[in-house]
């Protein structure tokens, strides 16, 4: 057909080109004519073609859809750990915030005691909405198996003019049939422990102000009652049968202090419970004014600084402290042994025991590098070093007691509620079960 058509299409050209120009002009349009007929039998060959694939291309398009289906029917859920399975339940329960007390009503408390009191729980209660939500009131009572209790209540106004100003009022009592202590001083002995009782009440006041973000400013009144006694612990030999009162000031003669100050914090922590970015800049200054003997007034300054560096999306961190706590004595007077600061345990010193070294002040700095297992579990590397000092002038990077371990974060909406730690020194391995977090 295609053949045919080229000819009658050439036979009329030459005829027409014969009348109208002559003898040459033939050639010219016979040339232009093979041409067209070439194009038009391409474009014939194309159209004949595109007809042709049109079956193949859509015979492809529904064998791609027939194995997206098939794929789609095949899908499965992701495979969860176990573990990772057990904390996803956790945290759409919200068990954690009802164990922990961060709902409003009545929950149960677990710890909140010193390290070796034992299991500890009590109830707690809790109102989020006193004065249309712009105070939070709570109570609670904690009591372990080895009778140690504490009970405390707490008012707290955050939001007071607009988020200007805050008022924290705080009444705490707590009982502690024993309190280890090996004497004062950075040479104490591992082998010295001694134990005694320990009873204070406390009744505080806070007020302050927020001038701009991340920044608070506030003062502090306070008065304590302070009550020691020898302790029912048979184990361990009492305070008061191994040292004197010359050795340890307040040992037989415990007194009440006021206690008046101020202090500021530079907060710029992503999240309080389990930062990952951001620091945490702190200052106190404090006078404890003894009110009964006029032999214990002394001053105290507390400093610390904490800084957190995340990386790969927050999912590591390294997480820094730098801590300096520091008495003296007024003129005359002596700092009681039960206010002196104290290191060793599981917020410091991790590779020490609890209330390992006592002094009139301390230093300390902690390292750690966290990553995140999964979701609800980070692990940690750490190294501590610090020391006590009988004067506050000491203070320095010489003679630090070290340690180092490793220990696990479980966390809730990156709010550590539990750590365990486990810490290595020259005096032994230690293992912490904590709530909360360390730093």
């Amino acid at each position: 057909m295609l053949r045919i058509a080229h000819q009658r299409t050439l036979s009329g050209i030459r005829r027409a080109s014969t009348i109208l120009v002559g003898k040459r002009a033939p050639f010219l349009l016979y040339g232009i004519a093979c041409l067209a007929c070439c194009a038009f039998a391409q474009d014939d060959q194309a159209s004949t073609g595109a007809n042709r694939a049109a079956p193949a291309s859509a015979t492809r398009a529904g064998e791609i859809e027939a194995e997206r289906q098939r794929k789609a029917e095949s899908l499965q859920p992701e495979k969860v750990k176990p573990a990772e399975r057990v904390l996803n339940r956790i945290e759409q329960n919200e068990i954690v915030e009802r164990l922990t007390c961060q709902v409003t009503g009545l929950c149960v408390r677990f710890g909140g005691l010193i390290t070796y009191s034992g299991f500890a729980l009590g109830p707690e209660y809790t109102n989020h909405g006193l004065l249309g939500g712009a105070a939070t009131f709570s109570t609670s009572f904690v009591g372990s198996v080895h009778e140690f209790y504490r009970a405390d209540a707490h008012l707290n106004m955050p939001q007071l003019y607009d988020g200007f100003a805050f008022l924290d009022l705080d009444a705490e009592h707590l009982y502690y049939p024993r309190v280890d202590y090996y004497g004062s001083g950075p040479d104490s002995r591992k082998s010295g422990r001694t134990a005694y009782l320990l009873e204070q009440s406390a009744f505080q006041v806070s007020p302050g102000i927020r001038p701009i973000d991340h920044l608070r400013i506030g003062a502090l009144g306070r008065y304590l009652l302070t009550n020691i006694g020898f302790t029912n612990d048979s184990r361990f030999a009492p305070t008061q049968e191994v040292f004197t009162e010359q050795t340890t000031p307040g040992l037989f003669a415990p007194t009440d202090f006021v206690q008046a100050g101020a202090w500021v914090q530079y907060d710029t922590r992503d999240n309080p419970g389990g930062p990952r970015s951001g620091g945490n800049y702190f200052a106190q200054y404090a006078r404890f004014q003894d009110v009964l003997r006029d032999q214990f007034s002394f001053n105290r300054v507390d400093l610390e600084v904490q800084r957190y560096i995340g990386f790969f999306n927050h999912r590591r961190v390294i997480a820094l402290r730098s801590r300096v706590q520091a008495t003296q004595a007024v003129s005359g007077n002596q700092v009681p042994f039960y206010e002196q600061p104290t290191l060793g345990g599981p917020d410091d010193l991790r590779g020490f025991r609890a209330f390992r070294f006592y002094g009139n002040a301390s230093f300390v700095n902690n390292a750690e590098y966290r990553w995140e297992v999964f979701s609800g579990l980070d692990m940690a590397l750490f190294v501590d070093a610090g020391q006590v000092y009988n004067d506050w002038h000491q203070i320095g990077f010489r003679h630090l007691q070290t340690d180092g371990g490793f220990g696990f974060r479980f966390n809730v909406r990156n709010n550590v509620f539990l750590r365990i730690d486990t810490g290595i020194s020259a005096e032994g391995v230690y293992v912490w079960f904590k709530f909360g977090n360390v730093f």
